[in-house]
């Protein structure tokens, strides 16, 4: 369940040039003026601070010359050129909101009003609630009850919030009059003529009674005097006037909302831009101080551009990098490959490579060492030209990110920095960004990743020595690197999704939410968008008159976790939670998932990100597969549309039962949590039993519900407050709960105790293969920051530990189902489930085998429980 959608629009030029007017003239220490980017940088963080937009863009005219000036061309003619000094700050803007990762947009003919009156048009009637920010009032005539238009004042980040009421208020007209009154009073800055000697007051005025131009021209009878005869004679110029006032809301735009959510900035880009740009406090406002890393210069490289491919260049070890410019490398083209050996370094032109007999013997020959970038994508993108590597001994990645676990690194420059070799440029630098990213000419490409290659031969020896070090050289070899080959043939196997099945589903969830939206309306007693927060905090909180929890700057919070509270008031809250959750189906899930399905194989090949939480788990995206709604049965239901990709073959499914409770026992070594698994007893019942003293028996459902919620509560460190919230109980009586569980359970409180205590003297913790996460906030003054540090001291080493036991299970299964000679298939991951597909007549071997693997892939003090199930679908193997 989420919260209602919320666009955010600004005019990116109206507020740059309020921006640079508004400050001072300042200069960074190159010379550049920065007044416009701060002053925009203000905003942009004050907007992203108040507003938290779940989707955002910005909008800038795209050209002195737009449709407007074919009507009047003279249309903001009286406009002095912009200043240079602002005109140069433009790139800079841009590219702050680059590294912002905000969508930014615009369209020849048009100016960014139109953008954005087209986009919050559209946005309102797919139920966003929109927000405007823009320094021309012209935008005022946008508001609606679903969207308020935010104008700068004094300053930059000084904003008036208009709404209809607000409109009414201050001009006594409503907002489509805005229009009307710019057309009889006209707009010197945009040089939009009106009637001359009609203002303001007088337009107002006229308007108060007239409502419209088209109605005063059509009853000047009834306006006597100068002002007639000015009116009479203006009459073309003050429609003319209108039209030119008039923000177009049909614009031709090509933006899918899906494009320009908002999901946070990144902050390694936002920091390099402030510290180019000189802004200081703004990095101390990121935590950052403003001290320029020392630039260096490239050195030169020798290297051959090898046209030629020949058995002789793949001598010794082998330092190999794959580039491709798409993230997404199942479909990404490859540009080229470097090659750096003892011998020699070379660039490997993609064509050459690809059809060259020297190439793929030694990419498939496992004698053969290879040290790599990133050895999943290398393989996956191989695979798709039918070469299999082999031979990866050591992955530069896979090594940086077990050694610095909470760094995401951008490339292989920025791990390169981390250990203090500069001689490589940044992707970003080298290709260029947004629409100017592209690939230079071929010797420039060579050189680049050419150095590529150097790092990672200069990289190698510093990594294994520090994974050796650290102890973590077996959790590399042995774990890590294994595994991503493994993740290598899942992704490239995919998993068959039957497209009319989820076409079925998506016609069938249209007609749930059109009945549920009648039934919602029926309730309210009138029709209304379900979609706006406004409308809807109206009807319960004004009209049905339920207790209002929370109200926020702009009325009352429709929030799900209010509404929730609000369930047991009134049957129509049910109504509208299941709406918003069946529509996130649709639209996230659906929708999303036919987006992705493989036109040619009717499969959907999800990416593993196995470098990117601090726990170790592993993510899934483009489409992410472990995180489909099964709390609903309609979300159940998506899994319907997985299935096996061969003929009399079935999904099956294994699942570890509670595994993160059973590491809980292990590592705190709590004697009764050690009995309970021990003897297979339900742990959440024999909590229930503990921490409400009763016994079995009496155990009632409610007092297993909150054992249950106590027991994961416990594993992600919740606090008294998180569980009060869980269970709707009060803060004191959670705090209770868990004191009375901690004294039941006497060796997780010392665990807890302990842990947080190791991570002090040591500022990290481990798993049980010996995982590191390191926590600089742990000894920190801010009650917060060590209160989450702590929390996570205690969580990471059980999280951390559940994820590399069923990492184990992956490469011990995949081993056993090569050893058995089986053609059964490990599909996917979730969570602490493993995936399959295979033939019917395997199935009573899967039975025993997956069980028996998957329960000793890592021995514990309590024994490790796998349920399994199959059939025809995923959603049948439950």
């Amino acid at each position: 369940m989420v919260d209602t959608k919320k666009l955010v629009l600004i005019d990116g030029n109206s507020i740059a040039y309020r921006a640079f007017f508004a400050l001072p003239l300042l200069n960074n220490d190159k010379g550049i003026h920065t007044n416009a980017v701060y002053g925009f940088t203000m905003m942009l963080m004050k907007i992203l601070e108040d507003e938290k937009p779940t989707h955002i863009l910005v909008a800038f005219d795209a050209g002195k010359t737009t449709f407007r000036h074919q009507t009047f061309s003279e249309y903001k003619g009286g406009r002095q050129k912009t200043p240079p000094e602002l005109s140069e700050q433009f790139p800079f803007i841009r590219e702050l909101l680059d590294a912002y990762k905000i969508s930014r947009y615009e369209l020849e003919n048009y100016e960014a009003d139109d953008i954005i009156g087209t986009l919050s048009l559209r946005a309102e009637k797919e139920g966003y609630d929109v927000k405007v920010i823009s320094g021309d009032k012209d935008l005022t005539q946008l508001t609606s009850p679903h969207t308020t238009v935010g104008i700068t004042r004094k300053g930059i980040t000084d904003i008036e919030i208009y709404t209809p009421e607000h409109v009414r208020e201050k001009y006594g007209l409503t907002p489509e009059q805005i229009i009307d009154m710019k057309g009889l009073m006209g707009d010197p800055s945009d040089n939009i003529p009106g009637v001359p000697g009609v203002g303001e007051k007088t337009a107002i005025k006229l308007l108060k009674e007239f409502s419209t131009v088209e109605e005063l021209l059509q009853s000047l009878s009834q306006v006597s005097g100068k002002l007639k005869e000015k009116l009479e004679e203006f009459k073309d110029q003050a429609m003319m006037s209108k039209k030119l006032a008039t923000i177009e809301r049909q614009a031709p735009i090509e933006v899918d909302f899906n494009d320009i959510s908002y999901e946070g900035y990144s902050r390694e880009k936002i920091i390099q831009l402030f510290k180019e740009l000189g802004f200081s406090s703004l990095l101390d406002r990121l935590g950052e101080t403003a001290a320029e890393t020392e630039q260096v210069e490239l050195e030169e490289l020798e290297f051959i551009i090898s046209e030629e491919i020949t058995d002789g260049i793949f001598s010794n070890i082998n330092y190999f990098y794959v580039e491709m410019l798409d993230d997404n490398y199942h479909h990404a083209d490859i540009i080229g490959f470097s090659l750096v050996n003892e011998t020699g370094r070379y660039f490997l032109p993609t064509e050459q490579a690809l059809a060259s007999k020297a190439f793929k013997t030694w990419a498939e020959d496992p004698q053969r060492t290879k040290i790599v970038y990133d050895a999943k994508r290398s393989e996956v993108s191989l695979r798709r030209f039918g070469i299999h590597l082999t031979g990866v001994k050591f992955d530069i990645l896979i090594a940086s990110y077990l050694l610095n676990p909470t760094e995401n690194f951008e490339d292989l420059a920025s791990i390169a920095k981390t250990y203090g070799l500069t001689n490589i440029q940044s992707d970003e630098a080298f290709y260029g960004k947004g629409a100017k990213r592209k690939v230079p000419e071929t010797s420039d490409l060579a050189g680049h990743l050419v150095r590529k290659g150097q790092i990672m031969f200069d990289l190698k020896e510093k990594l294994e020595d520090e994974l050796k070090t650290n102890e973590q050289y077996e959790l590399f070899k042995e774990l890590e690197m294994p595994l991503s080959l493994i993740l290598a043939d899942m992704e490239s196997t995919g998993i068959k999704v039957e497209r009319d099945r989820l076409q079925a589903m998506g016609r069938e969830l249209s007609e749930r939410l059109v009945q549920i939206e009648e039934r919602i309306c029926e309730l309210a007693g009138e029709k209304f968008n379900i979609n706006s927060p406004k409308q809807l905090g109206v009807i319960l909180f004004e009209k049905m008159q339920l207790p209002a929890i929370k109200k926020t700057k702009t009325g009352y919070s429709t929030s799900a976790d209010v509404l929730e509270k609000l369930a047991p008031h009134h049957e129509i809250i049910e109504h509208i939670l299941l709406y918003r959750q069946l529509g996130k189906l649709q639209s996230t899930y659906i929708e999303g998932l036919l987006k992705v399905i493989d036109s040619k194989t009717d499969k959907v090949h999800t990416r593993f990100q196995q470098t990117l939480t601090a726990t170790g788990r592993l993510s899934s995206i483009d489409p992410n597969l472990q995180n489909i709604p099964i709390r609903l049965e309609e979300g159940r239901k998506i899994r319907q549309a997985f299935v096996p990709s061969e003929p009399g073959w079935v999904i099956f499914a294994a699942d570890y039962s509670q595994i993160e409770l059973r590491v809980l026992a292990h590592i705190s070594e709590d004697e009764k949590l050690i009995q309970a698994f021990q003897e297979d007893m339900d742990i959440h019942t024999k909590t229930a039993m503990e921490v409400f003293h009763v016994d079995k028996e009496d155990v009632t459902s409610n007092m297993r519900r909150h054992a249950k919620a106590v027991n994961f509560g416990i594993v992600y460190g919740i606090s008294d407050y998180g569980l009060s919230q869980s269970l709707g109980i009060s803060r004191k009586e959670a705090g209770q709960f868990i004191e009375r569980y901690l004294d039941s359970y006497p060796g997780v409180r010392t665990y807890m105790d302990d842990i947080i205590h190791l991570a002090k003297q040591k500022g990290y913790v481990t798993t049980l293969m010996n995982r590191r996460r390191y926590l600089p906030d742990i000894t920190a003054r801010n009650f917060n920051l060590r209160s989450f540090a702590e929390r996570t001291a205690m969580n990471t080493p059980i999280q951390g530990s559940a994820a590399d036991i069923i990492k184990k299970a992956m490469i011990d299964m995949d081993e056993a189902l090569k050893d058995k000679g089986l053609q059964s298939r490990l599909l996917l991951q979730v969570h602490d489930e493993l995936i399959f597909e295979a033939p019917e007549e395997e199935v009573e071997t899967l039975k025993s085998l997956v069980p028996l693997v998957m329960e000793n892939a890592l021995e514990l003090k309590v024994p490790l429980k796998v349920d399994y199930a199959y059939g025809p679908t995923w959603f049948d193997a439950k």
